[in-house]
């Protein structure tokens, strides 16, 4: 019997593809773009490209992949920046999230480094500018606090899912939003109780992995960042350093 994990596995698999001429495209377009694979621990195994990792039936093999979730606070008041998904996104289309959810792509070097989570801070900053054309000036990459990695899994509509070693990133920055309409239909800034309030109110959804993150951390985190208000005033979301022990994937 192999002992090799499922992730191993399926990086070896002939894996299935599918024809997206008939989604918008850009989102196909984009879909080219090769996702960095990895084992349950973290442990990069290759590349495939968007199409082929999202796929829930090579999902179901168990290919996995990284993948970072970006939480962009206005320094002045701690309020949240969401996104909703544009109806034209392939997985996940018109959903509520938070601020900017990519990957860390082995088509760029840089995005391939793992010390210190340089790749996906870096890739952060890219997709910041992509989505919501947030300017890379706004978004230094030394001002990303990271806090822990989560494994999770998610089908979308029954062909597309995610299934993601997914970097949880803190950052707290004014910030110029001028949206990609192909990426996002909507953003807000919110605060705590707004943000709960929307998740109570039916007529909303949410992206699988920002539920997760709610339930399990943001709220608490959240409040230590307000807790650790500087003498200015401001809030930093490097004053969260050492809060979370992320050394390990934590499975949700």
């Amino acid at each position: 019997m192999s002992t090799e994990s499922p992730a191993v596995i399926a990086s070896r698999a002939v894996l299935k593809s599918i024809d997206l001429s008939n989604y918008d495209a850009e989102q196909s377009r984009l879909m080219d773009e090769r996702c960095i694979l990895v084992d349950e621990n973290d442990r990069a195994l290759g590349a495939a490209d968007k199409k082929t990792c999202h796929l829930m039936e090579n999902i179901n093999k168990g290919l996995l992949h990284r993948a970072f979730s970006a939480f962009v606070f206005r320094p002045s008041d701690g309020k949240l920046l969401l996104q909703q998904r544009a109806t034209e996104k392939i997985t996940f289309p018109d959903m509520w999230t938070n601020t900017c959810c990519s990957h860390p792509l082995d088509d760029f070097e840089q995005e391939k480094v793992e010390a210190d989570q340089l790749g996906v801070k870096v890739a952060a900053s890219r997709k910041l500018e992509h989505e919501l054309g947030i300017p890379p000036a706004q978004t230094p990459i030394d001002q990303f606090q990271y806090l822990t990695r989560i494994h999770y899994l998610a089908p979308s509509n029954g062909i597309w899912g995610e299934h993601e070693v997914d970097y949880i990133l803190f950052l707290t920055a004014d910030v110029s939003v001028t949206p990609n309409l192909n990426e996002i239909r909507d953003h807000k800034y919110v605060s705590k109780e707004e943000l709960q309030a929307m998740f109570q109110d039916p007529k909303n959804s949410f992206t699988p992995w920002f539920k997760l993150i709610a339930r399990d951390f943001l709220f608490g985190w959240w409040d230590e960042l307000l807790n650790r208000r500087s003498a200015d005033g401001k809030l930093a979301a490097k004053s969260l350093a050492g809060l979370v022990d992320g050394s390990k994937v934590v499975k949700m």
